[in-house]
């Protein structure tokens, strides 16, 4: 193992013990004035109803029911906050492309989501999840041209990666880098994760710690 190989072992170690420590949940915001203090670092998860964002920050913390997934797809209306080890946010943004609900609440929710990103100056990161089997789709413009206009850091995450071939993920992987250059927002690296088989997430762990930039 070479000098750099051994040092990323390292930092992927260093994000497991912090992904390991005490974790909770904080509360659910139905609007920007409920809040918690900005005063923590914090990333956000955004994605369509049914890409497995509770499944994922499940996974990332090593646990099956800290963020609960509704039956019903776009259940998730709230900002849903929990608290890793007393140091940074992960926050559960309601899913969009949900087809049950009223076009008001749909509305309702988005603005939501819209107003937290425009005015939260702790949000380091957005993941936006991306459904591996599907890649991008025409619904997933307005999130990615919100975050855009709000100037909010965002990086794309393949879901459900298990799902499909090698071959084929890397495919999918080569046509997102490629339909989110021109975004003047998006980190340029996309990244493959499996909620299942834990495929890529001690990766997405080191990247969330280095970007809140907390340490052990």
């Amino acid at each position: 193992m070479t000098e750099s190989e051994q040092q990323y072992a390292e930092q992927l170690e260093a994000a497991r013990v912090l992904f390991a420590r005490p974790v909770s949940f904080v509360m659910g915001a139905v609007s920007v004035a409920q809040l918690p203090p900005d005063e923590l670092p914090e990333v956000a998860f955004a994605g369509r109803s049914n890409v497995g964002k509770s499944s994922l920050i499940n996974a990332l913390v090593g646990q099956k029911y800290l963020a609960r997934a509704s039956n019903e797809p776009g259940r998730t209306r709230e900002l849903n906050f929990f608290l890793l080890n007393d140091a940074m946010h992960m926050v559960d943004l309601p899913g969009y492309g949900w087809a049950r609900a009223s076009k008001t609440t749909v509305k309702k929710f988005q603005n939501l989501g819209r107003d937290y990103l425009r005015g939260r100056p702790n949000l380091k990161r957005a993941y936006l999840l991306i459904d591996a089997r599907h890649g991008l789709k025409e619904v997933d413009n307005e999130p990615m041209d919100a975050l855009d206009k709000a100037a909010v850091s965002y990086q794309i995450i393949l879901t459900k990666a298990d799902k499909i071939k090698p071959a084929e993920l890397a495919k999918v992987t080569e046509a997102t880098q490629n339909a989110i250059k021109k975004r003047p927002a998006a980190h340029p690296v996309v990244l493959s994760t499996s909620s299942e088989t834990g495929f890529g997430i001690p990766e997405l762990r080191l990247e969330i710690m280095q970007t809140c930039e907390v340490s052990l």
